[in-house]
């Protein structure tokens, strides 16, 4: 709400003494409330000089009598409503319209969070994550262990409930959530960002929050994964907006404040910078897990799962190479260095102004063996026929295989996403807070 919030205000009020007019109470009553809410901001943070100020400040209060005249009203109404045979006089009664005054908001605010809940799951096991043995470890230990085995954590023996996944860029943070989703079949999954939490309307960012924590609960066993959480959890600070300090003060009480029962509910979060995290909130996170870069035998699993079954002639060796050759890059680089490598082939065929005919199995039935395919070759090879790939029949392309040195081609054109600068200081908050994955 920034710089037409007195504009806003205006606008609500003279709606709301429209709705009044026309003896809509209930929804004059909301239309005043939103105006006040909108005037405070504006006194705040837009009215150049006291004198403005104050006028503001008599409109707002002339608005909230009218609707504390509203509010009595509309709840002398439902009063008046006769009681269903059978129900328990005037307290149910009370109970009804109170329920019936919150219900409106609070479904609203709990249809924002519908699409937080992962309803498909993503189809990643831990199988497709390479190495990060200790992070899976941990996950298992939170995630799987206590819905299978429950007798398991029974006395003081509990499993986690906060997790903080941090290292640099591409190492596999927001991929080992995915594989959480998979794996915990019986859990309810929610990805959250900033965007399902942060509301303009004052106030609602915090309720958003606590139904957030109040529909986990409800859903249990939940797991609550927030990726890039340094968004929503920095430092708090004396020059940040009260808005983002309340969201601050919300996830605190929610993950570990006094009345919280958490059990059965993990929050799971991934940063690139944890530095910037408030310190209470790392310390509601129990275990704080370092992804580092791939070793050796983690870049050589990735070269093989990114691969996959795509036609090639890589040997073992050469995979051993190249994992080598690749010491720095994490798994989105190799994962875009395979990508690169995997589209030689079709350049080949872009390129080609020869073709020569191969024997292949055939596009229709790949049990039946042809002699016409036809696959790009140089103009001295036998057989070379003059043509582009426009003018190849589609179900006739046989593609080359990738080759060893196409994959070398495509890493002599790569860089690593990650430097030494990065890393160093990653590896400081590990050796303070953290512990190795």
């Amino acid at each position: 709400m920034s710089g037409g919030a007195l504009q806003k205000a205006i606008d609500l009020v003279t709606r709301a003494t429209e709705e009044d007019r026309k003896k809509n109470y209930s929804e004059a009553f909301k239309l005043y409330n939103h105006g006040v809410e909108y005037f405070l901001h504006a006194i705040k943070y837009e009215a150049q000089s006291e004198r403005a100020k104050e006028s503001i400040r008599v409109k707002c209060t002339q608005y909230l009598e009218r609707a504390e005249k509203l509010k009595s009203y509309l709840k002398k109404d439902k009063e008046k409503k006769p009681v269903k045979a059978g129900e328990n006089g005037s307290k149910k009664e009370e109970n009804n319209s109170d329920s019936e005054e919150d219900d409106p908001d609070k479904k609203k605010l709990l249809n924002q969070l519908e699409g937080a809940i992962v309803m498909e799951k993503p189809n990643v096991m831990w199988a497709d994550v390479a190495g990060l043995e200790g992070a899976k470890e941990a996950l298992k230990e939170a995630v799987i262990l206590p819905i299978k085995f429950p007798h398991l954590f029974t006395g003081k023996r509990k499993p986690w409930k906060g997790i903080l996944l941090f290292g640099p860029p591409g190492t596999g943070k927001s991929f080992l959530a995915k594989a959480v989703a998979t794996e915990a079949n019986n859990s309810t999954f929610f990805s959250v960002s900033s965007s399902h939490l942060v509301s303009k309307w004052l106030g609602e960012s915090e309720k958003l929050v606590k139904n957030l924590f109040e529909m986990a609960r409800q859903h249990k066993p939940s797991i609550i994964f927030i990726d890039e959480i340094d968004s929503l959890c920095s430092s708090r600070s004396d020059n940040e907006s009260e808005s983002a300090r309340r969201i601050k003060t919300e996830f605190l009480v929610q993950m570990q404040g006094v009345g919280t029962d958490n059990d059965g509910i993990l929050v799971l979060g991934a940063t690139n910078i944890p530095w910037v995290l408030d310190a209470a909130i790392r310390r509601r996170f129990e275990k704080r897990i370092y992804i580092p870069l791939p070793e050796e035998m983690a870049r050589l699993q990735i070269f093989k799962l990114h691969i996959g079954n795509t036609p090639n002639s890589m040997r073992e060796e050469d995979l051993h190479i190249l994992a080598k050759k690749t010491e720095g890059y994490s798994g989105a680089d190799i994962s875009v260095l395979v990508r690169d490598a995997l589209m030689q082939p079709v350049r080949k065929v872009q390129t080609a102004t020869h073709f020569r005919k191969v024997r292949g199995p055939s596009r229709d039935d790949p049990n039946i063996i042809v002699d016409d395919l036809l696959t790009p070759c140089s103009p001295g090879s036998p057989g070379a026929i003059e043509m582009s790939w426009m003018d190849v029949p589609g179900e006739k392309l046989l593609e080359p295989v990738v080759t060893m040195s196409d994959v070398l081609l495509s890493l002599a054109n790569s860089k690593p996403t990650v430097n030494d600068h990065d890393l160093v200081k990653l590896k400081l908050f590990m050796d303070d807070f953290g512990q190795e994955g």
